[in-house]
């Protein structure tokens, strides 16, 4: 993402809030100074990314002429903002929709305090999405919404609501346009529509006098978000030009890694060394663990489209959306949560209906999310942990999924002296009960949880946290042919790691780890970390297990295995990949490894590979691919990697257990459209990663 410069010591007092904003009770403001974490990233050391880092939960707004089909076309209802190019609608035939757009029920200041009201701090909403069609009053083009018989700017009204109600205003806007003329490629589809004379340089121009628009003609903009960067005529150059551009005109703007062209699928991620904005964005998933020292927004639909689509009703629960929302936070990120409005202007009410429910939670919890930094603990089975420093010490709020029954809550490995603990739900601030055992606080709760979604309870620890995670086991598999060596090792300093075989915990008295321990049968190993003789963390618990390879084939030495790989070619327009048992190939034939060279076109098209591999010593071995588009790997007939579905370039990996000699291999693949991409790994114990050898392959 952003350079990692050092984070810039200033105190935020914490104003007196709390009659306007949800989530700032009236409790936290008796003592407590909230200052930031030093361990939080800063991209810039004038502070920029303050606001944003403290904001947490913001609302995206996908909204144009998309709206007007609702999702429908031919008797199809599984359309949404893409639906123009999904349902192969032509440019002459989707201009139509311009004098039916008239948004009549559309009130900024009803949006903007449905966001303020369910705990958001800022707005991202959509001034150009891949239609090319405007959402705002612009010179550029009169494929906007002033031309439409609405004939109003929504973009100034919410600029107006935003500053009204105290929220940030941001601007979506893509870089793929399918209006206009000189922006290139056109769609695979477009076989009337000439490219000639097109000018991608002029589409460029264009895109930078938008983006003018936007940042001078609607005050301060809090973030430019991006979208639309993957296709080959947009370069890490130009997305350098308009970012140091942005910022000619707005210097404290934020802007998404989409700017550039090199982010990671949907996981968000920016490609080692490539230009990456301010911060990264995942889409419709939370990364595992986090991204330490990286600053993230996971960007998530209500239900199965981002654009307005009547018939899509399988929108998320409360509980789930109140969930995600802590174990973002949790992990270090902001939460951009979308709304598609109808063509009237009006939010689905089953998204007005969520919102209201999340706005009730936060009000009470709402202090756990703002301004608070990633969980300090790797594991917290009850639910989530975030955390705030104060200038007398450490609060964390732990998010109370499963409430215990024994009415115990433990918190392992935290040395610090506790100075209170209380539920944020409870307005009186009643404390609980808290014990110390052994490296563990142990706070005691009421019967029942006050919140069956997500309680909250804030805990009070005097000085900067002293809190030690239980040692981590360094093998990557723990399972194995004949022997494994298992290393142990923990991240804080001035510790001893001693382990047990079973599940006990172990004591003082149990074994030192001080090198690899040697197993050559399955074994349970437990493990702790120790300080003057005394545990600091958990115990860490682990199975071992020795299995049995699957059995090579006996292979006939008369009839042998020749080089290369059986292929067969299919041709098809497919969101995943196809049953093979349905499908005639177009052509077959023996290849070196798993190249698409015998293929008749760019895109909509599949590969099944057929052969074996032949395996150089039995150990356990870890295989991937890493596919654009999807993906499968099958070893003996038995499912290893599944990578399938429509995606950029993304690796799944999977693991067998194989005895020295030849095994079955088969390997699908289909392409969609776009860039086309396919390789196979494979690694074991005494095996470094690496593309999967020609030479292990025959048939």
């Amino acid at each position: 993402m952003g350079s990692q410069n050092n984070f810039a010591q200033s105190t935020l007092s914490l104003p007196d809030v709390s009659s306007r904003i949800p989530g700032i009770s009236a409790r936290d403001q008796q003592s407590e100074t909230i200052i930031p974490d030093p361990e939080t990233p800063a991209t810039d050391p004038d502070s920029r990314m303050f606001w944003w880092r403290d904001a947490r939960f913001g609302m995206f707004i996908h909204w144009g002429l998309y709206a007007v089909p609702a999702g429908e076309w031919n008797g199809k209802t599984g359309y949404g903002e893409w639906i123009r190019t999904s349902a192969e609608i032509p440019l002459e035939v989707y201009d139509q929709f311009r004098p039916k757009f008239n948004p009549v029920r559309f009130d900024a200041d009803s949006w903007v305090k449905m966001a303020r009201d369910a705990g958001m701090k800022y707005i991202v909403i959509t001034t150009k999405h891949h239609d090319g069609f405007c959402m705002f009053d612009t010179k550029q083009t009169d494929f906007n919404i002033m031309t439409t018989p609405f004939k109003r700017d929504p973009m100034k009204e919410l600029a107006a609501s935003c500053k009204k109600y105290g929220l940030k205003l941001c601007f979506y806007h893509s870089i793929m346009d399918w209006h206009h003329p000189d922006y290139l490629p056109r769609r695979e589809w477009e076989k009337n529509r000439s490219t000639h004379g097109a000018d991608f340089r002029l589409y460029v121009d264009y895109m930078k006098a938008q983006l003018k628009e936007l940042l001078t003609n609607y005050g301060e903009i809090g973030v430019l978000w991006f979208d639309g960067e993957w296709e080959n005529t947009w370069n890490e150059k130009y997305g350098k030009e308009i970012y140091h551009y942005v910022k000619s005109i707005q210097p404290d703007i934020l802007v998404n890694n989409r700017v550039g062209a090199g982010r990671l699928d949907m996981e968000g991620l920016t490609k080692e060394g490539a230009f990456g904005g301010d911060f990264g964005t995942p889409e419709q998933q939370i990364p595992a663990t986090g991204l330490p020292g990286v600053d993230w927004e996971t960007c998530m639909t209500m239900n199965d489209h981002w654009g307005y689509n009547k018939a899509d009703k399988n929108f998320k629960s409360t509980k789930e959306m109140i969930r995600m929302l802590a174990d973002i936070a949790s992990k270090g990120g902001n939460y951009l949560l979308n709304v598609g409005p109808t063509s009237e202007g009006l939010f689905p009410q089953e998204s007005i209906d969520r919102l209201s429910a999340i706005g009730r939670w936060m009000r009470v919890n709402g202090e756990s999310i703002y301004r608070t930094s990633a969980s300090p603990f790797k594991q917290t089975p009850w639910g989530r942990c975030t955390r705030a420093m104060t200038s007398s010490g450490t609060i964390l709020y732990l998010h109370v999924f499963d409430w215990p029954a024994s009415g115990k809550l433990q918190i392992p490995g935290v040395l610090n002296t506790p100075d209170k603990a209380y539920l944020l739900s409870d307005p009186s601030g009643a404390a609980l009960k808290i014990e110390r055992q052994n490296d563990a606080l142990v706070i005691f709760l009421p019967r029942q949880a006050p919140d069956s979604i997500n309680s909250v309870i804030a805990v009070h620890l005097k000085g900067k946290l002293d809190q030690t995670d239980p040692p981590e086991f360094a093998n990557e598999l723990n399972i194995f042919v004949d022997s494994l060596r298992v290393s142990l090792f923990s991240e804080r300093d001035n510790v001893q790691i001693r382990y047990d075989i079973g599940k006990s915990e172990p004591s003082q008295s149990s074994e030192l780890y001080t090198k690899p321990i040697l197993l050559k049968s399955t074994t349970i190993l437990s493990a702790r970390c120790f300080r003057d003789g005394k545990p600091v963390s958990g115990t860490i618990t682990t199975e071992f297990k020795k299995v049995e390879p699957l059995k090579a084939f006996n292979i006939s030495p008369v009839s042998g295995v020749a080089a290369g790989i059986l292929y067969k070619y299919y041709e098809g327009a497919w969101d995943s990949l196809p049953d093979f048992n349905n499908l005639k190939p177009i052509a077959e034939g023996v290849v070196p490894d798993f190249v698409f060279t015998p293929r008749r076109q760019d895109d909509n098209f599949c590969f099944k590979y057929d052969g074996y591999v032949r395996i150089p010593e039995s150990s356990v071995y870890t295989f991937s691919t890493s596919s654009d588009d999807g993906s499968r790997l099958w070893i003996d007939d038995q499912p290893i990697v599944n990578n399938d579905g429509l995606h950029g370039l993304g690796e799944k990996s999977g693991n067998i257990a194989l005895e020295k000699g030849y095994h079955k291999i088969c390997v699908a693949y289909f392409e969609r459209t776009g860039s086309d991409n396919l390789l196979i790994f494979v690694k074991s114990q005494s095996h470094p990663k690496q593309v999967l050898p020609k030479e292990w392959l025959g048939h």
